[in-house]
Parts: C-alpha cells; structure tokens; sequence
C-alpha cells in the first residue's frame, strides 16, 4: 500500500446528530445536560459548537465520539450507527495527553495502531507525514518534556490524523495556548483542513476563535443545552483572527449569546 493509497482510502464523512438528550444524577439531584439536539454535519464541514459553560458542547462532543451515551436520540456517521469509540472519530483534548516515555514519532505511531493492515515501514511513513504536515518533521526523535505548549498540540494533531479518521472531533485544544502560539496554529489548521477537507465539530467558548475556524457556528443555550441558533461565515480563507470582517460576525455572535450567559459564565470574544 502506498502512502497516496492511504491518505485516500477514507474519505470524509456525513455526520448526523438525531434528537439527543442527556441526564446526570449530580450532588442527589438531576442534571440536564442536553436536550433534543439535532446536528447535520456535511461531509468535509468544519464545524463550531460555542456556548456558555454547562451548556453541553463538550458533553455532545463526547456522546459523538463514543465516549458517553445519550439517554434518548441518535447517531450516525457514514449512514453507520454510533455505537461506541471507533477510529472513524478521533478525539483532540485541551490536554496534547502525549506519552513521555515515548518520542515525537513513536507518539504518532501510536495513534496508528488503530490502523490495520500496515507494516511497520508504511506506519513510519505515514507518521512522518503528518508530523511534516503539522511542521515537526525535524522533531521526530524529541521527547514531550523537550516541546513547548504549541509543539505538543501539533504532536497529538499529527496522532490524531494519521489513523486517517472521517471525522476529527477537537475540545478546546487550544484553550490553554498563549495568544501568539493560538493565532499560528489557526492558521496552520485552516491550511491542514483546506488541503484534507477533515469533517471536524470544534468545541470552544472564544467566539472570535469559532468564527476564524468554522464554515458554520453553532450556538448552544444553556441548562439544558440546546442549539438556538446557527451561523454560517462565508469569509475566504486564510482568515486573520484580527481582520474587522471576522469581528463583525463575532459581534453578532456574541450579541446572540449575550442573553443566555450568566455573570459567572465564561467565554471570550
């Protein structure tokens, strides 16, 4: 099998989100957490979920990736029901969650044993190719306590693409970046998904983040969550997280948002 091959034998996918609903039993009493939220996602769609906190983004993200279970509603990806985990949905968390023991490669050949049928050469080439496509090709034999904040995201991007999964689900994983590092790896991930055309859902609380990433915005009302309400952003790409277009959708996001967010809540513009 060559690499081409590979890049080429899962393509994007579909994925549809049918009347979800979610409860937790929390402190003796019971938690809303999501209710009939519906979701089509198109095939290649780079897709935002923002929201107050608590509104259930990332608990949605979650059920999704297999990872909770609804209570009531369904799944789908591909036309196939959403079971449980699968390497169809990889997940990236706020946290890279890299193994230190293990180098730069080895961490991405990790993520590539959910990928049979390859030998380990064709594992090694395709791990070298994502970490040349995240820029760290000269990093392959580093070890995580070598890497800044922003090298360790682009590690654990580069393990969670490899596997060549059809939908990349992605929960603030630039949450705890300095402003400079985020502002780069915007970039960077509008040019990885412009060349891959990934189906990715994308959970964050900054709005000017949701806007410069998504072809769509998905607005979540709180307690418990729903959609209430979508935005599609035509701006062209490579979008400038500080251009006066973006920040005009941002504002209209946020006035959108305004009326379901407490003083406590936290969320960024």
């Amino acid at each position: 099998m060559t690499l081409s091959t590979e890049l080429q034998s899962e393509t994007p996918s579909k994925l549809s989100v049918q009347r979800i609903s979610k409860r937790y039993r929390s402190g003796g009493r019971e938690v809303h957490a999501l209710d009939d939220v519906s979701l089509e996602v198109g095939e290649g769609e780079f897709i935002c979920l923002v929201g107050p906190s608590g509104c259930g983004k990332s608990t949605l993200l979650n059920i999704i990736a297999g990872l909770e279970f609804a209570d009531d509603g369904r799944l789908f990806t591909a036309g196939a029901p959403i079971t449980g985990p699968g390497r169809d949905r990889m997940v990236l968390f706020q946290e890279a969650a890299l193994f230190p023991w293990l180098d730069v490669l080895d961490n991405v050949l990790f993520g590539l044993k959910l990928k049979p049928g390859l030998s380990r050469a064709e594992r090694t080439e395709v791990a070298q190719f994502y970490l040349k496509l995240v820029g760290l090709e000269k990093f392959t034999k580093s070890y995580v306590h070598e890497l800044s904040g922003g090298m360790k995201q682009r590690v654990a991007l580069a393990r969670a693409l490899a596997p060549n999964p059809r939908v990349l689900l992605m929960d603030e994983p630039f949450a705890a970046l300095d402003a400079l590092t985020r502002q780069q790896l915007y970039g960077d991930l509008q040019d990885i998904w412009q060349q891959h055309r990934k189906t990715i859902v994308f959970v964050t609380h900054n709005v000017r983040e949701a806007v410069c990433l998504g072809d769509r915005v998905a607005l979540f009302s709180p307690h418990p969550g729903r959609i209430k309400e979508q935005f599609t952003i035509t701006l062209p790409r490579r979008r400038d997280i500080n251009s006066i277009e973006l920040a005009r959708y941002a504002i209209e996001i946020t006035a959108a948002l305004k009326g379901d967010v407490r003083p406590s809540d936290e969320y960024a513009i």
